[in-house]
């Protein structure tokens, strides 16, 4: 198993129960004991988790403190992949979309490139880049300008002045943290009013999130949860989450991660 699994699999751990311990992580991972003690000190140095006696506890993140790409493409692998496939299911050949930056928007993108005629405007080199290097048919990719964030966003006035005057048929959003009260939101204040002006633009809006989002609240809010006319996200919401997003965003689809597991 390599390294960025393991340390996927110990934020898994962490996200459900909130510690861990190092003796279990032992066995979990079938990994000794100071391999164990070597994954927690470079996630405690990405500022993951904090350090205990024995094992590890989840810190409370600062609403500003934004994780870069890196950081966060090694998390949640399994659940990024099931959602991005079935958010992929809704996009119809020759629309016009855009795509936000982040970790999840960067696997959807890899399966952007089996549909034909799309547009796709986006404000991440990441998702940018991938739809350049397939050579996808006939697509039509615009990338904004501006300044680029820690998670690799173009934000700024160039960006949002790129987007003001499109019409466009989805907009697919990848969140930092989703909570009742701050809705969909992120730590970064010129990506939040990016990702605004491109909630504007467009007639839908799709967002893309994994479960460990839930009750994170960013800096910055971009929508508020009612505006979400899907949520694509993965089968490990707790039930008070399910409620309230059921209750709330268009349509509530959850996706199990395990699929992508079996398939691989």
């Amino acid at each position: 198993m390599l390294a960025a699994q393991r340390r996927a699999m110990i934020i898994n751990e962490l996200n459900r129960d909130g510690t861990v311990r190092v003796s279990d992580l032992v066995r979990l991972l079938g990994v000794s004991d100071m391999t164990v003690r070597r994954d927690l000190q470079q996630l405690q140095r990405d500022g993951l988790l904090a350090k205990v006696h024995g094992g590890a506890t989840a810190v409370t993140e600062p609403a500003s403190l934004e994780p870069t790409f890196e950081v966060k493409s090694r998390l949640r692998l399994a659940e990024k992949e099931a959602i991005a496939r079935r958010a992929a299911e809704l996009v119809r050949p020759g629309s016009a979309i855009a795509v936000s930056a982040g970790t999840t928007t960067h696997a959807f993108a890899r399966h952007l490139v089996t549909i034909p005629g799309l547009t796709v405007v986006t404000n991440s080199v990441w998702v940018s880049d991938v739809l350049h290097r397939s050579g996808t048919e006939g697509a039509n990719v615009l990338l904004t300008g501006g300044m680029r964030t820690p998670s690799d966003a173009l934000v700024g006035p160039l960006a949002v002045s790129a987007v003001a005057s499109l019409h466009l048929d989805a907009f697919f959003l990848g969140v930092h943290g989703m909570e009742p009260a701050a809705g969909f939101s992120t730590p970064n204040l010129l990506e939040a009013e990016i990702n605004r002006a491109l909630v504007r633009a467009a007639r839908n809006l799709v967002v893309l999130a994994d479960s460990s989002k839930w009750g994170i609240v960013g800096l910055s809010s971009i929508a508020g949860l009612g505006e979400a006319d899907t949520l694509v996200t993965d089968s490990g919401l707790c039930a008070q989450a399910n409620g309230i997003l059921g209750e709330r965003v268009g349509e509530l689809i959850e996706v199990d991660p395990g699929d992508e597991v079996s398939e691989a």
